[in-house]
């Protein structure tokens, strides 16, 4: 039979165009070079346009490293659609609504068969005419979802799936740990920080505050703004970044928002509040210039107006400045000056505006023995191999000749002797005492 008249690939086709929900889990391009190949195969006009679509969808899985089933079942656990958000909600779904999600699951599972065996492969050979068929992608199972058994028909684990839509969520909130705002949407880090906990010594009882307020949040309490002002490079960023990285697997999610894109928080937050996830805006390096309208839009955020706030998001920002609002001497109001008469409620709004975090966590300078134990701390974790003497003396010295002693200062320490051990013809340690 020709390969054009071939009644499968005519269905493949028409089975992905079925679909009625889950439409976006071919949208990407591993998707979008299968479809182009099976078009290729229906009309194979140019025996050489068929080997190109096959190599184009073979490259794209390649990236991935799974099986075709397995990413189809990835693709559907993120897939953001009418039905995926409903359940995440634990709303009743309607009848057509389930109909409609187990139709596609049905659809998809039967695409999912189609390269577990060599069939693509073979049509390329049919359909080119080719002396060999071309390599077959193939690579063993992998234990990638709990959530389904990809042996087994789907459309018959759809409890399974709304369970786990329920518990993890869909889309970019599902796919990953941390995002920004950027360009008037949220937009996943793909290459979040992997800072730790574990990592940050000093400041702990800051530290513990921080952590139990989380834990609020993601036991579903009441948790508060967190305003964590201080000295440079006392690990203020660090320690807010380091919490997804500790129960991001708890469903907590670190959402990233510049000082100069405040006025968007209510942007930022609403597509939040449905989403069974707990989320940290984070707002690094805050201030605010004394004319600034942007304060007025975390104004609102932090002590709400009509709209209702959302219990599942928090506000965490750092600055080094405990007035947030700068003010000058010449903001003061003089009896001479012909200007607003309750200045002063002005000049105290301004004041105080760090009063409407519910916590606010200082960040002191480091001394010379926090400074020392964060360096200890730090260097066992590498398992630097300098005498403790030795690293104590090289560690005084670094802080003398750059940043002053800081987390930060630390952190660039235990880096430099880390390279320059392994560097050849670098100095060693020693010398440390000459």
């Amino acid at each position: 039979m020709p390969i054009a008249a071939h009644p499968q690939i005519l269905t493949l086709q028409q089975q992905a165009a079925s679909l009625l929900l889950y439409q976006g889990v071919l949208a990407d391009p591993v998707g979008q070079a299968f479809l182009a190949l099976l078009r290729s195969l229906q009309s194979p006009a140019d025996p050489e346009q068929c080997v190109f679509a096959y190599g184009q969808w073979f490259r794209a899985i390649a990236k991935g490293s799974k099986s075709w089933a397995e990413h189809l079942i990835e693709r559907i656990l993120l897939d953001d659609n009418p039905f995926s958000q409903h359940a995440q909600q634990s709303a009743g779904l309607a009848p057509t609504l389930r109909a409609a999600a187990q139709q596609d699951l049905e659809t998809l599972y039967q695409l999912a068969q189609i390269s577990n065996a060599t069939q693509l492969s073979q049509w390329v050979q049919q359909a080119a005419n080719l002396a060999a068929a071309p390599i077959a992608w193939s690579v063993p199972p992998s234990a990638t979802s709990n959530i389904f058994n990809s042996t087994e028909n789907w459309s018959t684990q759809l409890p399974q799936l709304i369970t786990h839509y329920q518990q993890a969520g869909v889309g970019q909130f599902a796919q990953y740990r941390a995002l920004h705002w950027q360009g008037g949407h949220l937009q996943g880090i793909t290459h979040p920080d992997p800072i730790r906990l574990a990592q940050l010594a000093g400041y702990e009882s800051q530290k513990s505050i921080l952590k139990q307020n989380t834990e609020f949040l993601l036991a579903g309490h009441s948790a508060l703004h967190v305003l964590l002002y201080g000295a440079r490079g006392s690990g203020k960023s660090s320690l807010v970044k380091a919490l997804v990285n500790e129960w991001g697997d708890r469903g907590l999610r670190l959402v990233e928002v510049l000082p100069s894109q405040l006025a968007d928080l209510p942007q930022v937050i609403d597509p939040l509040r449905a989403a069974p996830q707990k989320f940290i805006i984070f707002v690094d390096d805050l201030s605010f210039e004394a004319d600034d309208e942007r304060f007025k839009g975390l104004k609102v955020v932090l002590e709400g107006n009509a709209t209702a706030p959302a219990p599942n998001v928090v506000v965490y920002a750092t600055s080094n400045r405990r007035h947030l609002i700068r003010e000058f001497f010449d903001d003061r109001p003089r009896p001479s000056d012909a200007d607003e008469i309750h200045h002063w409620d002005t000049v105290q709004e301004k004041l105080s505006f760090s009063d409407r975090f519910g916590l606010t966590l200082t960040f002191e300078p480091a001394g010379q023995d926090t400074y020392l134990a964060i360096v200890r701390h730090l260097a066992q974790q590498v398992s630097l191999p300098l005498a403790p003497e030795q690293l104590e003396y090289e560690a005084r010295q670094w802080a003398k000749r750059h940043n002053g002693r800081s987390g930060r200062t630390a952190q660039q320490f235990i880096t430099h002797w880390q390279a320059q051990l392994v560097t050849p013809n670098a100095r060693k340690p020693l010398d440390w005492q000459s």
